[in-house]
């Protein structure tokens, strides 16, 4: 793999991020502030929630931003390069394998996801203000979930950029977010979900729902959250499953 050549790319492609930068701040922000401001501020204060009810709230809107914008950085240019301006062609002349092409777009979207983490926590949390109970003390635990969200979910676009065409995509980015963002317990804890035992197992095949319970763990403790191996172990599990998708699926629509 030629570092150079992967770099140089990487520059290009930060180089187009930056130049939408507003319209990527308001992807990321707008959806998570209104959510934060109606439920964890107004509906705190209306009292149809409880003053605990942000500290639920808030690492799973992290999680669902993280996600969002991890998934869309690399799913909806695949998509377009490999559809309409096939732009994907001239990348896989450079002197790379097409595993580095793939590798960069990922890591492309692992960057998009942090910065949509490192820009929507602190706002989310001056909101909400004294009554979100969030806690710092496990720095290097919020460091390597993020990683490893960003991680998964960049992966997770490339599986979706490979295998959609242009005229789909709409379509499957519709059906897969609704059940996956309101399955992914990322408006209530994991842990509540006891008092409907079926209904708890089943979302564990849902994969945001490590993201959103590795949070919690990092900036709630003192909240109910699953237990540390659980979130590690199936974050990892589903970041190789689906960067092992993603490449294959990418190396076979650049060979085709």
């Amino acid at each position: 793999m030629n570092m150079t050549t992967m770099l140089a790319l990487l520059h290009r492609d930060l180089r187009v991020a930056r130049r939408e930068l507003k319209s990527f701040i308001l992807r990321v922000g707008l959806q998570p502030l209104l959510f934060t401001f109606i439920f964890g501020f107004v509906m705190t204060r209306l009292s149809i929630t409880s003053q605990s009810y942000p500290n639920q709230l808030l690492p799973g809107i992290l999680a669902l931003s993280m996600t969002l914008s991890g998934m869309q950085a690399v799913a909806l240019p695949l998509v377009i390069e490999f559809g309409w301006t096939k732009e994907i062609e001239d990348r896989l002349l450079a002197p790379i394998s097409i595993n580095g092409v793939a590798l960069e777009k990922i890591f492309v979207g692992v960057i998009q996801s942090l910065m949509a983490g490192v820009f929507v926590l602190p706002l989310t949390w001056l909101m909400i203000g004294r009554s979100a109970g969030l806690q710092l003390s496990h720095p290097l635990l919020l460091i390597v979930v993020a990683l490893l969200t960003s991680w998964l979910f960049a992966a997770f676009g490339m599986v979706i950029g490979t295998y959609a065409e242009p005229q789909q995509v709409g379509l499957i980015f519709q059906v897969l977010l609704g059940p996956m963002i309101f399955f992914g317990c990322t408006y209530y804890p994991w842990a509540a979900l006891r008092v409907i035992p079926w209904f708890q197992k089943l979302v564990l095949i849902n994969p945001l729902v490590y993201a959103s319970e590795g949070f919690r763990a990092a900036l709630t403790p003192q909240q109910p959250h699953m237990s540390y191996w659980l979130i590690f172990g199936m974050l990892v599990g589903f970041c190789v499953l689906f960067t092992y998708l993603g490449l294959r699926q990418f190396s076979r629509r650049a060979l085709d």
